[in-house]
């Protein structure tokens, strides 16, 4: 393996963009590719981003961009791929270059809603990645606090230590604190449940639920998302590491969560359509929602958290009437 490769980040929002900003503090030259020839114009000439995280300030002889995925793909050995889990397979159907001698590593924390499969699981069946080359990189980590340089944690999860610690080192600085995992598909899926339960917690805070019912939602929905993992991937772990836990409250909690604010909407009365159009970002939960309680159809771990948001986001249940059923099932 190159001590040195090149990387690439596949994706134009905001984790895209705060994890283009952690590279450059260590690399001399990241891949870029983001779909809008705007953007990538206008971050040539102006040196930001003009959607997201517009505050940082690029070194543009530091990037490479492209709208074109292929010259982005066969230009890097790493590829860290920061889209929305619902356009991912629309936008690889535009590859011609193959994936199989690629490192990939997700920060996408959703699942392939066409596949209903994890990120990890889609590239090694769908596009022949090996799975000691598929990797995580998930939080706890906002990326506005990224953007403001504010002390964040990542872990980076991969079955081949070696990979894990070298994107470690390239996102690693003063601000960026980095560990390492080779619980690759627990923890991912716990960057998938997270945001279930973020909707959860924020349509809780929109029906007028306080603190007090918050920490207990939070507490059952960690529980729940141990149970959830153990059937889909047993190994040791522990739940309370801040991959699982600390992703949880950060995205539960944050009001900088994007599905926390979604469940917000929801909870005050918002229409699931009426709040994804007034959000201008993509609230990942809703379609681990569906993705989820359906793996868990065969599963069948315990998770009246999921069954409860499943239920107000895809059956048209009142909220207010799942939510007084689903303080009685929580301890």
């Amino acid at each position: 393996m190159n001590e040195k490769p090149s990387f690439g980040v596949i994706g134009g929002g905001s984790w895209a963009t705060a994890i283009v900003k952690m590279l450059c503090e260590n690399l001399e030259n990241v891949n870029w590719y983001m779909r809008s020839v705007y953007a990538v114009e206008h971050i040539k000439k102006q040196d930001h981003n003009p959607n997201y995280l517009s505050s940082v300030e690029f070194n543009t002889d530091q990037l490479n961009l492209s709208n074109d995925i292929n010259t982005t793909v066969e230009a890097s050995d790493f590829l860290i791929f920061a889209i929305p889990s619902a356009f991912l397979k629309r936008e690889l159907e535009n590859l011609t270059i193959p994936l199989h001698d690629k490192v990939v590593f997700s920060a996408i924390k959703g699942i392939v809603p066409e596949t209903s499969l994890i990120v990890g699981e889609h590239f090694n069946q769908y596009h022949d990645v090996p799975m000691e080359n598929i990797g995580v990189l998930t939080g706890p980590c906002h990326a506005e606090e990224v953007a403001l340089e504010r002390l964040s944690y990542l872990t980076i999860a991969c079955l081949d230590e070696k990979k894990a610690e070298l994107l470690a080192a390239f996102l690693s600085s003063d601000y960026i604190t980095c560990k390492t995992s080779d619980d690759v598909i627990g923890t991912e899926y716990a960057a998938v449940l997270k945001n279930i339960y973020a909707i959860a917690a924020g349509i809780a805070h929109g029906l007028g639920y306080g603190d007090n019912f918050q920490s207990v939602l939070m507490s059952n929905a960690i529980r729940e998302m141990k149970k959830f993992i153990k059937k889909v991937h047993k190994m040791k772990r522990n739940i309370n590491d801040s991959a699982y836990l600390g992703d949880l409250l950060v995205t539960g909690y944050s009001v900088f969560s994007r599905n926390r604010m979604f469940g917000n909407m929801i909870g005050k009365g918002y229409t699931v359509k009426s709040a994804q159009m007034e959000m201008s970002m993509i609230a990942e939960g809703y379609y681990a929602a569906e993705s989820a309680y359906k793996i868990n159809k065969e599963k069948k771990a315990k998770t009246p958290i999921i069954n409860a948001v499943y239920a107000i986001l895809y059956e048209g249940k009142n909220p207010k009437k799942v939510f007084k059923k689903l303080v009685d099932k929580l301890d």
